[in-house]
């Protein structure tokens, strides 16, 4: 009972109760008032700096040339709020409702972590090979785009690896067959249909920041809480991503972002001993990993960001000049 009342705790977490009364009251707002904006909203790209937003614009949007949608392509206009995927359309609509209707888009919503055969918004997508079709927009933000305020410092934390989410994927299974036990940490899955030993009890994320370090394994697609942690005095520990969303994972640096552990898991043990003992190194990815996290805290520079991904998508889909 008190381990699903940790479920509740709002402290680190987004206000969803303000996010989804935000997302009903904008499907009431007329959309041409938005559509008459767009051309001032766009030249805001004075009021920062041009070459870093378009630098993120073709990550986020790596068409480069002008291709056709297939026929099957529905316009913007209906998309529609359903039961499912709820936080995928009020994103998606914070946006699409500064264009015209009538252009067409393809969107995949959910962990999607293969390319799609034509171009399409998603949430996330692999990082390596050719990813063209994949447009990242920064979709489920309420959950993934989650920052916290770490008062303790890295040095006051307890010198072990701290692990909680659900395990149903064979890759997060064989971290908790290697480490469950192990003296240096405290991890454990909180689902309960599969793998009874290596149950714990949920941890808020208020106790996860007790540890110096944070296991960030990827799901089924990237680790939801690689942001949190980052944003933290802890050091995120995990293997080199293979997906990415928004946050773009694809350019963090191993041992300068966050600690990079093999794909095996098995050096685990050694790089914790290393930044034990070598806390000027710590302290420096902490503060690494901070100015990284800064670059998403300007509403209105991601807002921009934004909009400007979805214009590239219908400009080189020939909807647009």
């Amino acid at each position: 009972m008190f381990s699903n009342f940790k479920r509740l705790s709002f402290k680190h977490k987004n206000n969803k109760f303000s996010y989804y009364l935000k997302g009903n009251i904008n499907r009431f707002l007329p959309s041409i008032i938005f559509q008459a904006k767009l051309k001032h909203k766009l030249s805001e790209i004075n009021k920062f700096d041009s070459e870093y937003v378009q630098k993120r614009v073709d990550y986020y949007n790596k068409l480069d040339k002008v291709c056709e949608l297939s026929t099957s392509v529905s316009p913007i206009s209906e998309l529609k709020l359903g039961k499912k995927d709820k936080t995928y359309f009020f994103d998606t609509y914070e946006y699409t409702r500064y264009f015209n209707p009538k252009l067409r888009a393809s969107f995949l919503f959910g962990d999607v972590i293969h390319v799609p055969s034509e171009p399409s918004i998603v949430k996330s997508r692999p990082i390596d090979g050719d990813v063209g079709n994949s447009i990242l927009l920064k979709l489920d933000k309420v959950r993934h785009f989650l920052f916290v305020n770490d008062k303790k410092s890295f040095e006051s934390k307890k010198n072990m690896l701290i692990g909680r989410g659900k395990a149903h994927q064979p890759h997060r299974i064989r971290f908790l067959e290697m480490y469950f036990n192990h003296p240096m940490c405290n991890i454990g899955q909180v689902n309960r249909n599969i793998n009874l030993q290596f149950i714990a009890s949920r941890m808020t994320i208020s106790e996860q920041l007790e540890y110096k370090y944070i296991l960030c394994l990827e799901g089924n697609d990237v680790a939801s809480n690689l942001k949190w942690v980052m944003s933290s005095n802890s050091l995120a520990v995990m293997p080199k991503p293979i997906y990415e969303t928004w946050f773009m994972e694809g350019t963090l640096i191993p041992n300068y972002h966050y600690i990079e552990i093999k794909a095996d898991y098995t050096d685990l043990e050694e790089k914790m001993v290393y930044y034990s003992s070598h806390t000027d190194e710590a302290l420096k990815i902490i503060e690494n990993a901070h100015q990284y996290v800064n670059q998403f805290k300007n509403k209105e520079q991601e807002d921009l960001i934004s909009l400007l991904v979805l214009k590239k998508y219908f400009v080189k889909t020939n909807q647009t000049d």
